[in-house]
C-alpha cells in the first residue's frame, strides 16, 4: 500500500514540476490552471496523511516553513566579485586592447549579455539537489536566504538531467529582479491596503528576499537569471557558451538576449543598441556585461583584488533630472577625507527619491562653479550614487557666491588643509569626533575585530562622555563609569567586556582590516597576513616586494606603505600589541626550512594540468611565493601557451623559463 502512495507521489512531483519548468523556465504551458491546482492539491493531501514520504523537491516545499529571527551568514567557496565599469564605448575598446595586449597570440571570442538591475545572489546544489542559497553580501560572506529563494519558482529544487550529466557540486550565481509590469500590481495591491511603496523594482527584490518569513517571499512576483558559475565539481567546461547551454539543460533560465559575438566592434553595437532599447525591456538594466568565452584564457588573465580581468560592464549614461541645491556640507569620513556634499530639494531620479548627492572635491565644485541656490543637473552616477552633472547658469538667482570648503573641521574644530598632489581635503586630527566614531565602528564591526555590544550609539556616548579617545581605549575602558551611558547597563558592560577580552585573540587579519587602511579591505587583508603572518613583517616589506603580490597593485602597496610610515599609526600598533591583542599567524610562521622558502613564482599562459589557485597552493606549501607580475626578484616563471608580454620580460631580466611540463617534473622530484 505504501509503496503504491510513494509512486504517486513520486508521479505527482514529476508532473508537476514538468509543468512548472514548462510555465516559468520555457512561457509553453500544456496544463490548465485547473487541471495544475487539481495535482497540487492530491500532493498535498497524501503529503499531510504521509509526511514520512515527503521528498525535498516536492513543489509543497517551496513555502512553508516557521519565519527566522535572523539570518545566518554563508561565505562563498570562491569570491563573488564585482565588475570593473566601462563608462562608454571607447572604454570597451581600451578594455580589449588590454586583453589582447596580455595575451597576443590568442583568438577569441566574447560573451555579452545585458546588465540585470537586481540583487545578486549564489544557489549551490549537491548531486543536482538544491540545498542553500546566499546574497553576494560583501563578496566574501552573504546571508543565508535558502528558504525565501525556495520559494521562487524560476530556481529548481532538483535538476534535469535528461540531456546532460548532473554534478555533485554545482555552484551558480545569478540575479533576482522583478519585471515592470509586475512591480506596479505589487505597488498598487500595496496602496490598497495602506502600506509603503517600494521605491522601484530594485529595492523591491532585496526587499522581499531578504524577508524573515518565507511565506511573504512567495507573494513576491520575483524571477532568476544565472549567468555565472561558482565552483563545480563532476563537470568541466571549455568555453562560458557552453555553461550557458548547461544551464538551460539543467532548468535554469539563461536571459534571452545573451549573445556570443566576434569581437570588439559586435560588443559596441550590442551596446548601443540596449542602450536605446533599455526602455522597451520588460525589466531594469544598466548596461551590458561582456566576458571571455574561453574558460581556459579567463584562467590566464586571472583577477585583479575586486573584479576578474576577463569582464567588464559597460554601464549606460545615467538618468538625469534638474534640481535645486539648498545647502551645501563638508561631510567628514572615517579617514578624515572632506566630501563636500549638496542637499537637494527632492527629486525622483531612475525611480528613486534623491535628496543629497555628492560634490567630489574643491576642485569639481570649482570647475562645475556650483554655489548655494543653484538649478543643476543630477544623475546616479552609474545608476547608483547621486551626483551634480552641471549648473543651469540661466537660472541662477543674483548675489550668489562661490562655495569653498570650510578651513576648520565643523566636527573638532581643527584645521582642514589639502596635499599638493590630492584633490581631496583632510581634517589630520586623529582625535577629531567624527573620525574617530567612524573608524571604531569600523573597527568593531562583525567582519573586522567582531566585538560584540557596541553599536554606534554606545561609541558616540562614550566619546562624549570621554571614556575613549582612540581605538585603543576601548581595551583599557573603566567599566565602573559604563552603566552612567543611556542603554548599557551592568550586564551589558560585563558582556562587552567579555567582547573585549574574546577580540584579543583574533585572527590577525581581522585587525589589520579593523584598522581601516585605504583600499585594504578583508580579502586583502587575508592575503597580506597569509603572505607575511606578522605585523612586523608586514611594515618592513618593501613597496616592491607588495606589488608583486599576487593582487596587490601600485595604489594599494602606495597606500599601505603610508600608512606604516605614520608614527602615530606605528605607536597605535605597538599599544595594540602591549595590551595582548594577537599579532602574527599561529599557521605558518615556520617556513624557512622549506624547499622553496625565498623563491618568488609567477604564472602565466594556459595552464592545463592545474588552475593559478592550485599552482600558488602548491608553490606556498613548499614555503615559496606565488606573485602576480615578472620582477628582478621573481625566481621562475611558469610559461604555458600564450605567455606574452611576461615571458618577454623574464627573459631580459634573467628569470628562469619553465614549461608546465618542466614545473610538473620539479614538483614530482621534491615530493619523492
Amino acid at each position: 500500500m505504501e509503496s503504491s502512495i510513494l509512486n504517486r507521489i513520486t508521479h505527482l512531483i514529476q508532473e508537476i514540476n514538468e509543468h512548472n519548468h514548462r510555465y516559468y523556465i520555457l512561457d509553453n504551458p500544456v496544463m490548465s490552471d485547473g487541471k495544475y491546482d487539481e495535482l497540487l492539491r492530491e500532493l498535498q493531501q497524501l503529503e499531510t496523511e504521509n509526511p514520512h514520504l515527503k521528498q525535498s523537491d516536492s513543489p509543497t516545499q517551496r513555502v512553508g516553513s516557521r519565519p527566522l529571527s535572523e539570518f545566518e551568514s554563508i561565505t562563498h567557496s570562491t569570491p563573488m566579485l564585482s565588475l570593473a565599469n566601462a563608462m562608454n564605448t571607447q572604454e570597451l575598446r581600451d578594455f580589449d586592447k588590454r586583453i589582447r595586449k596580455d595575451i597576443p597570440d590568442e583568438n577569441f571570442n566574447y560573451v555579452i549579455e545585458p546588465k540585470l538591475d537586481g540583487l545578486g545572489v549564489e544557489l549551490v546544489y549537491e548531486d543536482g539537489y538544491f540545498v542553500s542559497g546566499s546574497t553576494r553580501g560583501d563578496g566574501i560572506t552573504g546571508e543565508n536566504i535558502t528558504e525565501n529563494l525556495k520559494t521562487l519558482p524560476s530556481i529548481p529544487l532538483r535538476l534535469r538531467g535528461d540531456d546532460i550529466a548532473i554534478p555533485k557540486l554545482l555552484e551558480v550565481r545569478g540575479e533576482v529582479f522583478m519585471k515592470h509590469r509586475d512591480f506596479e500590481q505589487l505597488n498598487e495591491n500595496r496602496l490598497k491596503n495602506n502600506e509603503a511603496l517600494f521605491a522601484n523594482p530594485r529595492n523591491a527584490s532585496a526587499g522581499s528576499l531578504r524577508q524573515l518569513d518565507s511565506r511573504i517571499t512567495a507573494k513576491r512576483p520575483l524571477i532568476m537569471h544565472i549567468y555565472a558559475p561558482g565552483k563545480i565539481d563532476g563537470i568541466q567546461f571549455k568555453t562560458h557558451w557552453d555553461f550557458l547551454d548547461a544551464l538551460r539543460k539543467w532548468g535554469f533560465i539563461v536571459n534571452e538576449h545573451v549573445k556570443r559575438i566576434a569581437d570588439i566592434h559586435e560588443a559596441i553595437l550590442y551596446y548601443e543598441k540596449f542602450e536605446i532599447a533599455r526602455e522597451d525591456l520588460a525589466y531594469d538594466i544598466d548596461g551590458i556585461v561582456l566576458k571571455i568565452n574561453d574558460l581556459a584564457l579567463q584562467d590566464a588573465l586571472g583577477y585583479r583584488s575586486r573584479s576578474p580581468r576577463w569582464a567588464i560592464a559597460g554601464k549606460f549614461k545615467a538618468r538625469q533630472e534638474t534640481t535645486t541645491i539648498e545647502s551645501i556640507e563638508a561631510s567628514i569620513g572615517r579617514t578624515g577625507a572632506i566630501t563636500p556634499v549638496a542637499n537637494l530639494t527632492p527629486v525622483a531620479l531612475g525611480g528613486v527619491m534623491v535628496a543629497r548627492a555628492t560634490l567630489h572635491n574643491q576642485d569639481e565644485i570649482d570647475r562645475k562653479d556650483i554655489r548655494v541656490g543653484d538649478v543643476v543637473l543630477v544623475q546616479r552616477a552609474g545608476d547608483v550614487i547621486p551626483e551634480v552633472v552641471k549648473v543651469i547658469p540661466e537660472r541662477r538667482l543674483p548675489n550668489t557666491i562661490p562655495y569653498q570648503i570650510p578651513t576648520i573641521c565643523p566636527s573638532c574644530a581643527g584645521p582642514i588643509n589639502r596635499s599638493d598632489d590630492e584633490a581631496k581635503h583632510y581634517c589630520r586630527n586623529i582625535s577629531c569626533p567624527a573620525q574617530i566614531a567612524g573608524r571604531i565602528e569600523h573597527f568593531v564591526s562583525k567582519r573586522a575585530m567582531d566585538i560584540d555590544g557596541l553599536g554606534p550609539r554606545s561609541i558616540q556616548s562614550f566619546l562624549y562622555k570621554q571614556l575613549i579617545h582612540t581605538i585603543a581605549d576601548l581595551y583599557t575602558i573603566n567599566f565602573d563609569a559604563i552603566p552612567d551611558i543611556e542603554g548599557m547597563g551592568e550586564k551589558s558592560a560585563q558582556k562587552l567586556k567579555a567582547s573585549l577580552e574574546a577580540s584579543k585573540q583574533q585572527e590577525p587579519w581581522r585587525l589589520l582590516h579593523g584598522l581601516g587602511i585605504s583600499n585594504v579591505g578583508e580579502h586583502l587583508s587575508k592575503l597580506l597576513m597569509k603572505e607575511y603572518g606578522s605585523f612586523s613583517k608586514l611594515i618592513l616589506a618593501s613597496e616592491e616586494e607588495l606589488i608583486e603580490l599576487n593582487e596587490i597593485g601600485p595604489i594599494v602597496a602606495s597606500d599601505l606603505k603610508t600608512f606604516f610610515a605614520n608614527p602615530q599609526n606605528i605607536e597605535l600598533i605597538k599599544t595594540f600589541d602591549s595590551l595582548g591583542l594577537t599579532m602574527a599567524s599561529q599557521i605558518g610562521e615556520a617556513t624557512e626550512d622549506l624547499i622553496f622558502h625565498g623563491k618568488t613564482f609567477v604564472f602565466t599562459g594556459k595552464l592545463e594540468s592545474f588552475n593559478r589557485d592550485e599552482a600558488k597552493e602548491m608553490v606556498e606549501k613548499l614555503g615559496g611565493k606565488a606573485a602576480g607580475s615578472v620582477s628582478k626578484n621573481t625566481t621562475y616563471l611558469v610559461a604555458g601557451p600564450g605567455a606574452g608580454s611576461k615571458a618577454e620580460k623574464a627573459i631580459k631580466l634573467g628569470v628562469n623559463v619553465l614549461t608546465e611540463e618542466e614545473f610538473i617534473k620539479m614538483m614530482k622530484s621534491i615530493n619523492e
